[in-house]
């Protein structure tokens, strides 16, 4: 049996028992995972799957466990446009994970102390598992109690947008409403690269720990919002990283970057006021994307909104299509 200890961090395919089934020929039934080794507590494998989900796996049920390729070795099944819209939203809840959820049915509640509305809304997807109305009660009573406004996020391409309007449900307003998500695979995005490495020009760093200078310069409004619940969406996640663009000034732009399983979600990209206009938020771009393939991720992922239009031209430049 392998040391599970040394396989933590990496790709791996476990097998192992599966306590009181049998298999096609009469004797103990076996199943495969396939991911991530996140941690071992010396009982338990904790399996970080393809789309971010995880699995639990009791180290006395394993009867095998190797560690799968990395990189440019690794054979993968799925383009990201095959995913569903629904499938997708709930990768993008793994990768800004909020800090209180609770299942409605197929629909997730989430609450974090109103930091983002991504992390305060309920994720409409699939079947709530009742009529409207009971759902909706339930969504309602869910962030009363949170002392929260009720919010849902929707996917437009389902019939939820129409079923909320008619239930008297409106939308946020603003600059808030429509957002869509991208997706281009990273070996695409890697191969479109534009921003090679000149003298004197300002570097990217990426670190695995959210910073007080990362934070000033993400410029995002927490101050009502408590720091627990700030800190639970941005770092909580097992593969994170802070990117930071660093010129003879200090902290220039600031970006996100989160694996989970197959997938990177890129946010919270950021470029200070006197800094734009310098390719700063390509720089993050290319070197977000290089650190999610070197740790797994070979599908990427990021939100912006609809009136950006100088978000979506760069985006669009990189192979992003809309999802």
């Amino acid at each position: 049996m392998p040391d599970f200890g040394e396989l933590v961090g990496r790709r791996v395919v476990v097998r192992s028992r599966v306590p009181g089934e049998r298999g096609p020929s009469g004797g103990p039934a076996y199943t495969d995972v396939v991911g991530r080794l996140l941690s071992y507590d010396g009982s338990t494998l904790r399996i970080q799957r393809r789309d971010g989900r995880e699995a639990y796996v009791p180290a006395a049920d394993v009867v095998a466990a190797k560690p799968v390729p990395e990189g440019s070795a690794r054979v993968r099944t799925r383009p990201a446009m095959d995913y569903s819209p629904e499938e997708l939203a709930r990768i993008c809840t793994r990768g800004w994970p909020p800090r209180i959820t609770q299942d409605l049915g197929e629909w997730t509640l989430r609450a974090s102390g109103g930091f983002t509305g991504r992390a305060n809304s309920v994720a409409v997807h699939g079947d709530p598992g009742a009529d409207l109305p009971t759902a909706l009660a339930q969504v309602e009573g869910f962030y009363r109690a949170q002392g929260l406004p009720a919010k849902a996020q929707v996917i437009d391409q389902t019939p939820w947008p129409g079923r909320f309007a008619d239930a008297g449900w409106v939308g946020t307003g603003g600059t808030h409403d429509h957002a869509v998500v991208l997706v281009a695979a990273a070996r695409a995005v890697l191969e479109t690269s534009r921003t090679g490495r000149q003298d004197g020009e300002a570097t990217v760093r990426i670190d695995e720990t959210l910073t007080e200078p990362w934070m000033a310069a993400a410029e995002r409004v927490t101050a009502d919002v408590p720091l627990d619940d700030v800190r639970h969406v941005l770092a909580s996640p097992p593969v994170v990283g802070f990117a930071v663009v660093e010129g003879d000034s200090g902290i220039e732009a600031v970006a996100r970057i989160v694996v989970t399983g197959e997938w990177a979600g890129l946010s919270s990209v950021h470029t200070l006021p006197q800094a734009r206009r310098r390719g700063h938020a390509a720089r993050l771009l290319e070197a977000c994307t290089r650190w999610a393939w070197d740790r797994g991720a070979d599908k990427v992922y990021l939100q912006t909104m609809r009136h950006s239009r100088a978000a979506l031209a760069l985006y669009e430049g990189y192979t992003f299509e809309v999802h």
